[in-house]
């Protein structure tokens, strides 16, 4: 194995290489080759290769299966257009995926001089505060914090939370019709109690989202930020010339 110019972990190299033949070598479904195979090629020990490999599946570029071997991934069913539908249960159904929430925290706190700026309100107005988990076929996709004003969603209650997607609660049950978004997207690395949640390294890639959310009278009624796995999304622009 060739020596690198920055001191790294050989396990980490190994990655690297492998991560490039995935890039350009092999295709969805092709069979790596063994640990054994692995290990004499790169003079590697097989409790390195294990590492190596593990760390290729938790970045979803792997599948390892018992007693058959390790394969390419197929990522192009793995990933998500963002920029299809605001829901992203609808946007997971729509794929044939089975989405789920876990709502990890629902609070009611004072708007700081920050929240305050981005939702056009005044510092210590009350929001809704709530953070979710949203996974499709048991895989933890990202971390969502969500705010909304507490004057737009009053009596608004976990239990109905859990019952319906958000979207849903505000436009059927509140009647705020939503106008448009604005999201802004920036590649990022996973901080620790983020790489926690969904299951992936510290400082793995990830994308960084912000959505605003405004009704019809261009009032914002939510405002949202998400940690996405890097693996498991992309955005599609389209851009149209007009003439």
């Amino acid at each position: 194995m060739a020596p690198r110019a920055r001191k790294q972990p050989l396990y980490d190299q190994l990655v690297d290489i492998l991560m490039e033949k995935i890039d350009h070598e092999y295709r969805p479904g092709d069979l790596l080759p063994s640990e054994r195979e692995l290990s004499e090629r790169y003079g590697l020990s097989r409790t390195t290769v294990r590492l190596a490999l593990s760390e290729l599946e938790q970045l979803g570029l792997v599948v390892r299966k018992h007693g058959r071997g390790t394969f390419v991934m197929d990522r192009s069913n793995n990933l998500t257009n963002l920029m299809q539908t605001y829901s992203f249960t609808d946007q997971m159904r729509a794929m044939g995926r089975v989405p789920e929430t876990t709502i990890l925290e629902f609070a009611e706190i004072d708007a700081d001089k920050n929240l305050a700026e981005k939702m056009g309100i005044l510092p210590g107005d009350r929001l809704f505060k709530l953070k979710r988990l949203r996974s499709a076929d048991g895989t933890p996709m990202m971390v969502e914090q969500t705010f909304l004003p507490v004057r737009k969603f009053l009596a608004l209650k976990r239990n109905l939370l859990e019952s319906m997607p958000l979207y849903n609660i505000i436009e059927q049950v509140y009647s705020e019709k939503i106008r448009f978004a604005e999201e802004e997207f920036y590649a990022s690395v996973a901080r620790p109690s983020d790489a926690h949640i969904l299951d992936i390294a510290e400082s793995a890639p990830v994308l960084d989202l912000e959505r605003v959310t405004y009704n019809t009278s261009n009032e914002v009624i939510e405002y949202t930020l998400s940690v996405a796995r890097a693996d498991q999304f992309k955005y599609r622009v389209v851009h149209q010339r007009t003439p």
